[in-house]
């Protein structure tokens, strides 16, 4: 993968052992080979290979993600540009893309920079990537050079820009409408009467208005309404004859072009008129009504989609920037900087490998490295997806990302001085930048219906100059047949509908961050849900107790000076109950019996009595000990028992047996030199999981599980029936490889929560995240469901089959009124202000019909 720092992937040629089959991921030190000879850095990737490696592969878009990870790049022609090592990527925020069109401009204008290499751009994200020589163009060069023509591009954490483009779509707008208004008064209280000769005026105020407008003071007040008319033309609807340009320049017709020829050809007949007819008729109206409506349209949606992202707005973004720095690489054991010297706080730019940073309980280790002080459990959840937090002792790695649970480490910083966090990060970015080959529906039907419109344009004012009719009449009808073509009614027809199912998504705690996602989840054939923190809460319960009420106490009263979320859920659970007031429930019975509720996640009822007083503490690698009430207390793992020469019966070595089986954890108690009993720890279902599978099961989409934990902790998804296909132990870049392969067997829609699940979120055709997940997840996700509800994943089906109804239903009336009105316009029976009042009514119809709801409450 092309770096920030200019590193490539291309570098594994130079390893012993060849990248993972799967995911690209160094084998070095994994011994995982299958039977055709294949390493694998996991049994993880091994499995999902095994599965899926025969299927048919997009392998042209696997290839083009592949080439910008490795080094290559991939130009819109799907020939691939080999990016040198020396160069940088760097990542773009771009305003005003909104079609594949724009994609196609924005690439192009990028490479053709001097020092560019390659550039990959979606509109879906609003984002490219751009790999190019760092010496020859800097990262604001490229964003001026991108900049231009109403796109505007700036680095992806500028909050400043990003406010200042809304400010001015919404000064443009405001333009647009005060100076329309304008106009039309004029039209209102001058024009029309003469036009229309209005009831209401005597005929001595109408020859009052006509000869006022044949006079040199009507000229003046014709130009006035031009010049006022290209204020409107020219500041609001920039990005209509932007998106009118591009659709030129590519050769890719769309609505931008159909409004922009609508709006252009009133203008300028109008403007010819003033300048060379004596008793001109003018449509200035046309081209302010057109302009402006469209504009409204596009900007409702667009302030839709600002307030749904807003409910995001406490998100917690996971990455960090600086570091504790306590030793240098080379630095003598007691100078200034050394290993135990006085903790400095740095960049993380600034660290070099070897140097040792410190990490406390709590904190997230900064960067890649190996421990070479201190023991503590880390979560390492946000990266690999594990539920569970891994022990590491001096000599262990640790990924830069995780977080230490309890105790404290000294981490020698890796070779390369980087996060995999940070990797992650880097992925999603390269996968939200890839052309995601999007068209919306409007946009698609453009392609044939412009031509088509343009063709009877030309050819009916032909005709009339055939027929003798004259140059005036015959622009006249050309004119009309644009105009009367119903620009506006299909330029609103989706973005209105796709608003209303944004509007819908909000009201039931969804959001929709971008506008083709109703497009795209319609059909689709699989869904890939990620388990912790999605199927599951994320959070340790105390599912199962076998033990009796004061030794529980005892334990958690030891627990609750622990930071190891196991311990925390044992403490957790009797201070709900001591708050409950409840009393002891445990049953007497084997931790086995009570294997149902378990199996669910439910926690286990829990009631407890008095208040132990722990009069001595320590905390080991596999649980806690301590005095507690005058007696001794040890709560953990069977072997810690075992290193004291305690006693542990052989049930609850059994019991510890099966918890594990089911992928639970199980903590023995005891005291005063055996172990009494057992509880189970695990992470706990998440409620309406059953429900939502089995619904999208009936529906006929397959369901897969995807996670990063032990096979053992999926236990219960891969023996349910609606799952057909579960995936254990996978690592993120894993899980973005076998959504790609799932992606070959049809449409595929990933559901998750974590960083771990960001770049399978945005490799799939649509990503699903919850929205107490991480920033990093909402960022590569298409929907972010707010409450955590997973049911409102069948919710988001739902209004997407809604949506497309209306946006269909919106489009087929406009081309049922084009049927209509067209020949009418051909035939001259209708003229250009005939033409915009039906043109204004058809628009009207279309906002009346997408203001309803989509799905009946």
């Amino acid at each position: 993968m092309a770096a920030e720092d200019g590193t490539t992937a291309d570098a594994s040629a130079d390893r012993p052992f060849p990248d993972c089959t799967l995911c690209d991921l160094p084998t070095e030190g994994v011994d995982v080979v299958d039977d055709d000879g294949n390493r694998f850095c996991c049994a993880g990737c091994r499995d999902v290979y095994d599965a899926l490696g025969d299927v048919d592969v997009d392998a042209e878009e696997v290839a083009a993600r592949r080439d910008r990870d490795g080094g290559g790049g991939n130009d819109r022609d799907g020939a691939d540009d080999t990016v040198p090592a020396d160069h940088d990527a760097t990542f773009l925020e771009v305003d005003g893309m909104h079609c594949a069109t724009c994609e196609a401009f924005i690439e192009t204008v990028a490479t053709d920079t001097e020092g560019v290499s390659a550039a990959s751009a979606s509109y879906v994200t609003d984002t490219v990537r751009i790999d190019h020589d760092p010496g020859a163009v800097s990262a604001d060069d490229l964003a001026d050079a991108v900049s231009g023509l109403g796109y505007s591009a700036y680095s992806r954490d500028d909050a400043f820009s990003r406010r200042q483009s809304d400010n001015m779509a919404t000064a443009r707008l405001a333009i647009g409408v005060l100076v329309g208004m304008a106009v039309m008064l004029q039209y209102v209280v001058l024009i029309y009467p003469t036009y229309f000769a209005f009831p209401f005026y005597n005929e001595r105020t109408l020859e009052y208005l006509n000869q006022a407008m044949s006079s040199t003071s009507g000229t003046y007040f014709f130009i006035v309404i031009g010049v006022l008319t290209t204020i409107v033309l020219l500041v609001t609807g920039k990005p209509i004859l932007r998106g009118a340009y591009v659709s030129a320049r590519t050769r890719s017709p769309n609505m931008d072009l159909l409004v922009a020829l609508a709006a252009v050809s009133a203008y300028l007949y109008s403007t010819l008129a003033v300048a060379l007819l004596p008793d001109p008729s003018i449509y200035y109206d046309v081209t302010v009504a057109i302009v402006v409506i469209v504009t409204v349209g596009n900007h409702y949606e667009s302030s839709v989609k600002r307030r749904a992202t807003e409910l995001l707005s406490d998100l917690t973004a996971v990455q960090v920037d600086t570091a504790r720095r306590v030793g240098r690489a080379g630095a003598g054991e007691h100078d200034e900087n050394g290993a135990d010297g006085e903790p400095t706080e740095v960049a993380l730019d600034a660290l070099e490998p070897g140097d040792r940073v410190l990490v406390r309980a709590g904190e997230r280790v900064p960067v890649d490295g190996e421990v070479v002080d201190g023991d503590a459990a880390v979560d390492e959840s946000v990266v690999t997806g594990e539920s569970m937090p891994v022990r590491k002792e001096p000599g262990d790695a640790v990924v830069g990302g995780s977080v230490v649970a309890d105790g404290s480490l000294a981490v020698a910083v890796g070779e390369e001085a980087s996060s995999s966090l940070d990797r992650v990060a880097e992925l999603v970015w390269d996968l939200q930048s890839g052309n995601h080959g999007v068209q919306k529906l409007a946009d698609r039907l453009a392609t044939v219906f412009v031509p088509v419109v343009l063709a009877i344009a030309v050819v009916a004012a032909a005709a009339n100059l055939a027929l003798g009719n004259g140059v005036a009449t015959a622009m006249l009808v050309g004119l009309t047949v644009l105009i009367v073509s119903c620009p506006c009614a299909l330029g609103l027809a989706t973005p209105l509908a796709v608003a209303a199912g944004i509007r819908d998504a909000l009201e039931r705690s969804i959001v929709v961050f971008d506008d083709t996602v109703f497009e795209r989840i319609r059909g689709a054939d699989t869904v890939v849900f990620d388990k912790t923190g999605t199927l599951t809460t994320g959070e340790m319960r105390l599912l199962e107790r076998d033990v009796d009420d004061d030794l529980l106490a005892a334990a958690a009263a030891l627990e609750s000076r622990s930071a190891h979320p196991v311990g925390r859920a044992i403490a957790a659970a009797v201070d709900e109950a001591d708050a409950r007031g409840g009393t002891a429930a445990a049953d007497g019975g084997a931790v086995t019996e009570g294997a149902g509720d378990a199996s669910e996640g439910e926690a286990a009822d829990v009631g407890v009595t008095g208040d132990p007083t722990v009069e001595a503490f320590e905390s080991h690698p596999r649980g806690v000990s301590g005095v507690v009430d005058g007696r001794e207390v040890v709560v953990g793992h069977p072997a810690l028992f075992d290193e004291r020469g305690w006693t542990v019966p052989e049930a609850i070595r059994e019991a510890v047996a099966a918890a594990r089986d089911v992928g639970r954890v199980p903590v023995a108690i005891g005291r005063d030199g055996a172990a009494e009993g057992l509880v189970v720890v695990g992470d706990e279902l998440r409620e309406g999981w059953e429900e939502t599978v089995t619904a999208l099961a009936d529906s006929g989409v397959e369901v897969v599980v995807l996670t990063g934990d032990d096979a053992r902790a999926a236990t219960v998804f891969r023996e349910h029936d609606a799952v057909s296909e579960v995936f254990a132990g996978v690592p993120p870049e894993g899980k973005a490889e076998t959504v790609e392969r799932l992606k070959g067997r049809g449409r595929t829609v990933m559901v998750g929560d974590g960083t771990n699940d960001a770049p399978a979120l945005a490799a799939a055709d649509l990503g699903i995240a919850l929205g107490g997940g991480t920033a990093m997840a909402a960022d590569a996700a298409d929907v972010a469901v707010v409450d955590d509800d997973l049911v409102s994943i069948e919710t988001v089906f739902a209004l997407s089959r809604a949506a497309g109804r209306r946006v269909k239903g919106n489009i087929g009336w406009a081309f049922l009124y084009n049927a209509v009105a067209i020949p009418l316009a051909v035939t001259g029976l209708l003229n250009p202000l005939f033409a915009a009042v039906a043109m204004g009514l058809s628009s009207l119809l279309v906002v009346t019909n997408s203001s309803r709801p989509l799905l009946k409450e």
